[in-house]
């Protein structure tokens, strides 16, 4: 069941991120669904979250018609990553799912700018790096509504269930 709903919340929120946050200059650096997928791998761990990031990312390749396999490279590792961060350590604190955003999408435009180097594509470092700061901001300011959403649709496993948490020797 946590597959279906998974699904829907990332389709929901690429069909918002190509119709609707694209049309919009200020909107147009921010990321929902960059923001679901690390909500969603923070709450389920590493393999959804790896699984989820690829097919939405195969989804926004397609549907941009973009260079199949950047996006979903980039949001399988930031999936894997960030449910491993909800695995290990912080599941249950406040600011998690803020420093998961915060990271991540420093690191998807870094990500970016070096994927499309390497395949020989154009890219501007430095008007990726000038709309750096707003996609921070915004993707941080999308981060509370989307989360507390995503947290009332995934509510936190029991340890008995699937997700074990890691314990740290020492």
């Amino acid at each position: 069941m946590d597959a279906l709903k998974a699904a829907i919340v990332l389709f929901v929120a690429a069909l918002l991120q190509l119709s609707v946050l694209t049309q919009y200059h200020s909107f147009r650096n921010a990321s929902i669904v960059l923001v679901a997928l690390l909500s969603i791998a923070l709450l389920r761990g590493s393999t959804f979250g790896a699984v989820a990031g690829f097919l939405v990312g195969l989804l926004l390749d397609t549907a941009t018609l973009g260079t199949l396999g950047v996006t979903s490279l980039l949001l399988t590792v930031a999936g894997f990553w960030i449910g491993r961060y909800g695995e290990t350590t912080a599941r249950d604190r406040f600011h998690a799912p803020f420093l998961s955003v915060a990271v991540v999408t420093f690191l998807y435009v870094i990500g970016q700018l070096i994927l499309q180097f390497m395949l020989g594509e154009p890219a501007p470092a430095g008007l990726a790096l000038h709309g750096l700061p707003g996609a921070l901001l915004l993707n941080l300011l999308l981060t509370l509504p989307v989360y507390a959403l995503t947290r009332r649709l995934f509510p936190p496993l029991e340890l008995g269930d699937r997700i074990r948490e890691v314990r740290l020797l020492g």
